[in-house]
């Protein structure tokens, strides 16, 4: 489709300009994306988003963590499955943080305590 030589990254940016094709990177620090059987969390995603002639398109690159829909916040019900402590901080989200922050799962927990929940005001509050 592009010929059978090597990629030239110059020619390629004149023809994303020639099209109207603009690309941007985004710090993102998480993206969630919400399902009605599942949330996909990615913590260490790279994204893009592109946007071609007015047309905003989103890319997420990188390894999501899934969990049940309302799985992820204290404030929904905290973790039905048991699997968190007393606290309704599901430990999933405890190894996030401490991941993350680069702290023990005992001081993720503790930030998350603090941020009601909150994966990405939790890591902020560590780092």
């Amino acid at each position: 489709m592009f010929g059978g030589g090597g990629f030239d990254p110059q020619k390629m940016q004149q023809m994303m300009d020639q099209f109207g094709i603009d690309i941007e990177e985004l710090d993102a620090e998480e993206v969630v994306i919400r399902t009605a059987e599942e949330e996909l969390v990615f913590t260490d995603a790279e994204v893009q988003r592109m946007d071609a002639q007015g047309q905003e398109t989103y890319q997420v690159i990188g390894t999501p963590e899934s969990r049940e829909a309302g799985d992820g916040s204290a404030i929904e019900g905290g973790d039905p499955s048991g699997s968190g402590d007393s606290d309704g901080i599901p430990d999933a989200d405890v190894e996030i943080v401490a991941n993350r922050a680069g702290v023990s799962e005992d001081d993720a927990r503790e930030a998350l305590e603090a941020e009601d929940g909150n994966l990405a005001a939790a890591v902020e509050r560590l780092e």
